[in-house]
């Protein structure tokens, strides 16, 4: 039955937030106490995906609850907006009546469709100091959450969180709450890979401190930045209960993808399709709607968001649209147990790759050379080598052989179900740089790509990266 009032919903979308280093997904640090009790008062999503790595593309899917092949989004520097056959949510809930804003995403081809666009300051450096980000979002998410409650009209408010996405400068106590070391102990050489890694070493330098060695320190900013976010989250949850929302509002937590930290040689950013980047957290609150404190062990992809609310907001027979993704109120009820037991994953950010997934097993399959170094192929059992440190592609060619097959067939379907070849296939200039073309070996792509300074990163985030000076790196 469709709710006596129309549905209010909150999408707290939150950029780089590895599902692994929260406290109710099992991290051993204490990040998130206000997100872990969010959680005992609703529904937690334990195997949460992003299939579509990075940014933009995993934006694409979660407010329009499509895949790579109908949002043809995949890269991080998409030219264009979305395709017009694409709904999002925003679009979809305005035709029912609602006032949809927007905080921190202006700009993005994923965010079509809001009457409202408010932006805040999302980055810092280290010479400008410790940047609470979080904070910054408040100060303008708070007052449209005031106004858009003082509206006869239902609301969608999405926040674009971006703690903690680099750079990691949590402000004060969250800076030292996790580590009491020293960051600048000379027999600590932990930071010489990360110092040498020519096509990030210049945006490092732009925000770690000056000298640093200890790369544990660097992982102790991110737990700080997270549990700052969580924090200034619950400012955000405070106030709507303050105002008489609570029972009315859904209450969306979702990272859009992880964060590779000291893992995989990926310094300290999401580079590749290892579960550190994959795995993100999705949490669900409706008082009275959705059952509290429960956990769902089956697996769900960013695609399957659009659907599920669209359920809880009584609007599923009014929107005639076909989804890719299903809704998760029937893991929720105990009626399905999973909504997938293998899916196609993707990267285009500082790799071309793609891949298939299955509860066992990780195939990952270069479609060009990348600046890491990386083999062509790489396989992992994810039940006996979960952090994925042992490539088993050489080993295991009978295994390769049969995911490559099913990823291949399912490829070849979603093309013909869609019309369109498979986008992976054909952004060739997906890296934003005046070369052309893929790659033809790991060591043009190292001696191509190059991020700069934080503005640099900024500006490529949000599109311009043709704006931005290419620098040329030699290993």
């Amino acid at each position: 039955m469709p709710p006596s009032k129309p549905l209010n919903v909150i999408l707290l979308g939150i950029d780089s937030l590895r599902a692994d280093h929260l406290s109710s997904y099992g991290y051993n640090r204490l990040t998130t106490p206000h997100l872990d009790r969010l959680a005992t008062q609703g529904v937690l999503f334990e195997r949460n995906y992003s299939a579509h790595v990075p940014t933009t593309s995993a934006y694409a899917s979660m407010l329009s609850g499509k895949d790579c092949f109908s949002t043809t989004v995949v890269a991080l520097r998409h030219k264009g907006g979305l395709p017009d056959h694409v709904e999002t949510l925003p679009e979809i809930l305005k035709t029912q009546g609602y006032n949809t804003s927007c905080v921190g995403f202006s700009g993005n081809p994923s965010s079509r469709g809001f009457d409202q666009y408010l932006d805040y300051p999302s980055w810092g450096s280290w010479a400008e100091g410790r940047s609470p980000k979080a904070e910054k979002l408040n100060d303008v998410a708070l007052p449209e959450l005031e106004r858009l409650a003082s509206q006869k009209d239902p609301f969608f408010l999405f926040l674009r969180h971006m703690d903690p996405h680099a750079p990691y400068l949590p402000p004060g106590p969250f800076e030292r709450m996790f580590y009491s070391g020293d960051e600048f102990d000379s027999s600590n050489r932990s930071m010489e890979p990360v110092w040498g890694f020519k096509p990030f070493c210049d945006f490092f330098a732009d925000w770690m401190p000056p000298g640093l060695t200890d790369a544990d320190y660097v992982t102790a900013q991110y737990d700080g930045a997270v549990a700052y976010m969580d924090a200034a989250i619950q400012r955000i949850l405070t106030r709507v209960d303050e105002l008489g929302l609570a029972d009315n509002t859904l209450i969306v937590v979702n990272g859009d993808h992880g964060e590779t930290l000291y893992e995989h040689e990926c310094w300290f950013d999401h580079h590749g399709m290892y579960d550190n980047v994959l795995h993100v957290p999705l949490i669900l609150r409706l008082p009275g709607k959705l059952p509290a404190g429960q956990r769902v062990s089956g697996y769900s992809l960013h695609q399957d968001l659009v659907p599920t609310i669209l359920e809880l907001a009584g609007l599923k027979r009014k929107v005639k649209i076909d989804f890719d993704g299903q809704s998760l109120l029937p893991l929720v009820a105990g009626k399905r147990v999973s909504n997938y037991s293998d899916f196609y994953i993707t990267e285009c950010t500082w790799m071309r790759k793609h891949g298939w997934r299955t509860p066992e097993w990780k195939l990952m399959v270069a479609l060009e050379p990348d600046f890491h170094f990386k083999p062509e192929v790489e396989l992992y059992n994810l039940v006996e080598d979960p952090e994925e440190n042992r490539n088993l592609a050489k080993r295991e060619p009978g295994i390769v052989a049969m995911l490559r097959q099913r990823m291949d067939a399912h490829v070849q379907r979603r093309e013909r179900e869609t019309g369109r070849t498979n986008p992976m296939f054909t952004n060739l200039n997906w890296h934003g740089s005046s070369h052309e073309g893929p790659f033809g070996s790991s060591q043009e792509a190292y001696d191509t790509m190059h991020i700069g300074s934080v503005g640099a990163a900024n500006k490529l985030q949000a599109g311009s990266k043709s704006k931005t000076k290419k620098k040329t790196r030699k290993r």
